[in-house]
């Protein structure tokens, strides 16, 4: 049995006579230096053992968190992870090495890197890796800072970069660090970019363009090909967030495509608990000529064996302290090594069913912009439902009385209420059917109690809150005093 209730500060509950602990007396004179003591107290509350154990764990009963069910949150997954690779991650020998231990004694971490490393080339068909960038828009940053030293001694820096409107948001803002002029690309009439007005745009002045593929939308730019030797043929270079990579791993590698540089989200594709702010790992993966750019050190083979390569003259630096995440870096190679070639093939095959599943199950009830198929995301909108005064924030929020996260919501931009849906590759049959259940009840409700939807949640620890004020007035310090 589940008790709701809410749930105060300690500060609530202080009382002077209580404490969490009472030590006996000292048997000696006690030699502390007086000079050493507090003159005041800290001001925290006194509450007793039991009090602390039992507001932290109902705390805890209050988080939302993937052991607990399904977060149906596109663009950003959060998946199950095999706790195995956590547990691997967690030997002696991986989590208490130190950055400025003698490198003669990391060469097993090395060769641990290195192995990532000739991994991640393979599925992306990119020859070039780092991993030192420590998330997906890191490793953006660092993809078009290498695109960046490539071009000034290849023809001079140029000034513009084309994003398209289905791109990340993280691609624009990338752009913009890195000094570029960002030039819109719109998508086509399917979802697609046109070849045609990438050609339109692109010219001698454009450093070159930033797919995200499979795009916003869950679709595959299926004019990839095209689109790069347009690009190409003006001296650019086509980078790709491959954030998304879960949805094509082991089925296309962008390197075949023509791509130049990417990044892979590792704390995404590749096994690692996700959300809260990290840890993550972004590495980057590129074609050879864009090697020397890559930032210092390397990881190489010299004489058989792996080795940290410092002796860069066209790198453009550290992007990162130390080498990277390392035990991120862990869990990669130990989730790759253990699905192997087909399992990763598999793992895709099972995220694009599962976002197939949820569209054709849910688009009578939820309108389907573009279609009829998608791959590892599918994104409805709340037009349907706007006829009973019922909108996307308002679905969100009476999804959580069903026991779900909500999905994403007013993203992508090029569809106005998005509802983004991505089940991953981790959701089982029955957890996806009751999510769809879910949906489908509350689409009934807008129908007929469109009410109860608008005023949602109702069973939640805390109902609905204005997001606009609690973004721009945190409250981030208790003011109880005692």
């Amino acid at each position: 049995m589940a008790i709701t209730h809410e749930e105060g500060s300690l500060f609530d509950i202080h009382h002077p006579d209580k404490s969490a602990y009472k030590l006996p007396p000292l048997e000696v004179p006690s030699k502390k230096p007086t000079k050493h003591l507090r003159e005041s107290t800290l001001g925290l509350p006194q509450v007793s053992e039991m009090d602390v154990v039992r507001h932290y764990t109902r705390l805890s009963n209050m988080n939302y968190s993937i052991d607990a069910g399904m977060y149906p949150l596109g663009s950003c997954t959060m998946k199950y992870n095999p706790k195995i690779n956590d547990e691997i991650s967690m030997l002696d020998g991986f989590k208490n090495i130190h950055p400025y231990q003698p490198l003669e004694t990391a060469a097993g971490a090395i060769e641990v890197m290195g192995r990532l490393q000739d991994l991640l080339a393979e599925v992306t068909g990119l020859p070039a890796v780092s991993l030192q960038p420590a998330a997906g828009a890191h490793g953006e940053f660092t993809g078009v800072k290498v695109m960046r030293a490539y071009l000034k001694e290849n023809g001079g820096v140029r000034r513009k970069m084309l994003i398209p409107d289905t791109a990340h948001g993280t691609n624009p803002a990338t752009s913009t660090l890195c000094q570029y002029e960002v030039v819109r690309v719109p998508n086509g009439p399917n979802g697609y970019i046109e070849a045609s007005d990438v050609e339109r745009l692109m010219d001698r002045d454009t450093a070159g363009i930033m797919v995200t593929n499979p795009n916003t939308l869950g679709l595959f730019e299926k004019n990839i090909v095209e689109i790069c030797k347009v690009v190409h043929a003006q001296g650019g270079l086509v980078y790709c967030d491959g954030a998304n990579f879960n949805a094509v791993m082991g089925w296309s590698r962008p390197g075949d495509l023509g791509i130049d540089v990417m990044h892979l989200n590792l704390h995404k594709t590749f096994s690692t608990p996700h959300g809260g702010g990290g840890p993550g790992a972004g590495p980057i993966c590129a074609v050879e000529k864009l090697r020397p750019y890559l930032p210092s050190p390397q990881v190489v083979q010299k004489d058989g064996a792996y080795a940290l390569e410092y002796n860069l003259p066209k790198t453009i630096g550290r992007v990162r302290m130390a080498y990277g995440n390392f035990l991120v870096l862990v869990r990669a190679l130990v989730y790759g090594l253990t699905l192997g070639r087909d399992g990763l093939k598999e793992a895709s095959t099972i995220a694009v069913v599962n976002a197939n599943y949820i569209l054709n199950l849910l688009k009578a009830d939820y309108h389907l912009p573009f279609g009829p198929t998608c791959l590892h995301e599918c994104v409805f909108s709340d037009k349907n439902q706007n006829e009973f005064g019922v909108k996307t924030m308002e679905i969100a929020k009476r999804l959580m009385d069903y026991g779900f996260h909500p999905p994403t919501v007013y993203f992508p931009l090029v569809v106005p209420g998005a509802i983004m849906i991505e089940p991953t590759e981790t959701e089982p049959l029955h957890e996806i059917d009751r999510f769809i259940s879910a949906m489908r009840a509350i689409a009934q409700e807008a129908k007929l109690n469109p009410e109860k939807v608008r005023t949602a949640p109702h069973t939640v620890f805390v109902k609905r809150v204005d997001e606009t004020v609690a973004a721009k007035k945190l409250i981030l310090r208790n003011n109880s005093t005692i």
